[in-house]
């Protein structure tokens, strides 16, 4: 149990130092990436905690905060769209008031 505890660090530290390395200078709040890592190699599981924090908060942050209002309807081709559809119908039937749908179609 314990070698897989000190596997699990050691993990976690090699994700985190390139994890750093390939961040950006925004993600990494405009600290040297070399800080960064030698911040994670000489103090493992703290370097990595505060790493993982940042980071997720830079990119959560970036993408916009949680309650953000996000758009409720995605645009539709408008043969997809039942209501532009039915206005289509509806205006058909305007220009046309002779012909109804319930009569068969003449050959």
């Amino acid at each position: 149990m314990r070698n897989l505890a000190v596997l699990l660090i050691i993990g976690l530290t090699v994700y985190c130092a390139f994890d750093v390395i390939r961040s950006t200078a925004e993600e990494r709040l405009g600290v040297h990436p070399a800080l960064w890592v030698l911040l994670i190699l000489f103090v493992p599981l703290l370097g990595a905690v505060v790493w993982l924090a940042v980071r997720w908060s830079r990119r959560t942050a970036a993408a916009g905060s949680p309650g953000a209002p996000r758009q409720s309807r995605r645009p539709t081709a408008p043969d997809d769209d039942p209501e532009f559809l039915w206005r289509l119908d509806e205006d058909r039937r305007r220009a046309d008031p002779g012909s109804s749908d319930d009569s068969p179609p003449v050959p």
